[in-house]
């Protein structure tokens, strides 16, 4: 099918759903992907906007924490949806090698400490997530695959141990999916980190042990810490691990109920690493 016809096609589909409403018929409007389809690109002549469908109220903080493109306006269409138009960011994801910047450590530090974030999460009704809530819904999710490999059950029997040793009282509101992709540096050297759907009130150490095991050399965690704003401590060490084990495993649950076998087998893989340098670290001690 050509370009026209698609671009055509979905035009009318959106119509229906009321976004030509809102902008007018001279804008064209296109998917702009991402996992849920409700997001578009809008564009009339050089203006761009990002529009997305039901978006929390909490991207207005966001917007106003500068952790997000600029929020323009916010409309409710006649079916009750609501419709977020965002500034269009003219730049790129960050490569994987970027992560361990100066810059990403100190907007995740700035994301952690503000109190502005943390209250609107709580007025949207959101509760902290603990260790031992994060373990029932494991349990729950095992309980309902067969032949669940004897890797998983050790990295839980771990879990279990440990979870005690690691709660920590000063929750602050997690992204919970820093993966580089979500990080966006504009023309302007301006840095975001994007697609919040996911946020929860959490142990930092939830986002911080995915971040540094994924990209960040072991050697340079101290430094890569020093600038986010954080002492690396033993206590600090342990419920990062606790944390990228239970990451793993959801990795792993999500690729097996979606049946992505080589997907699947590269977090295992990940976990048998993690539990092998584990073991290594015990035998040492």
């Amino acid at each position: 099918m050509l370009l026209s016809n698609w671009i055509e096609i979905f035009r009318k589909r959106l119509k229906v759903n009321g976004l030509e409403y809102i902008l007018g018929e001279d804008w064209e409007v296109v998917s702009a992907g991402g996992a849920t389809g409700e997001a578009y690109l809008a564009q009339q002549g050089e203006q761009k906007l990002f529009l997305k469908r039901n978006s929390s109220p909490f991207l207005a903080v966001l917007s106003a924490e500068g952790i997000v493109p600029k929020l323009l306006w916010t409309k409710r269409l006649a079916n009750g949806d609501v419709i977020t138009a965002q500034v269009w960011l003219d730049g790129r994801e960050l490569k994987a090698s970027e992560m361990l910047k100066k810059p990403v450590a100190e907007l995740l530090g700035k994301i952690h400490r503000s109190t502005e974030l943390l209250g609107m999460l709580k007025r949207l009704g959101k509760t902290p997530l603990s260790p031992d809530l994060i373990l029932k819904d494991i349990q729950a999710r095992m309980s309902g695959i067969e032949k669940l490999p004897e890797d998983i059950h050790s990295a839980f029997d771990f879990l279990a141990r440990e979870k005690d040793h690691i709660e920590y009282e000063h929750k602050v509101v997690c992204h919970c999916d820093i993966n580089h992709n979500n990080w966006l540096i504009s023309e302007q050297e301006e840095l975001f980190l994007i697609d919040w759907d996911g946020a929860m009130i959490a142990d930092p150490a939830l986002d911080l042990g995915m971040l540094l095991y994924w990209y960040v050399p072991e050697v340079e965690w101290k430094a890569w810490l020093h600038n986010y704003g954080l002492e690396l401590t033993e206590n600090l060490q342990k419920r990062m691990f606790w944390y990228v084990i239970v990451q793993t495993i959801q990795s792993i649950f999500w690729h097996t109920e979606r049946e992505k076998s080589a997907e699947k087998q590269y977090w295992m893989n990940f976990l048998r690493q993690l539990m092998s340098s584990k073991m290594m670290a015990n035998h040492k001690s």
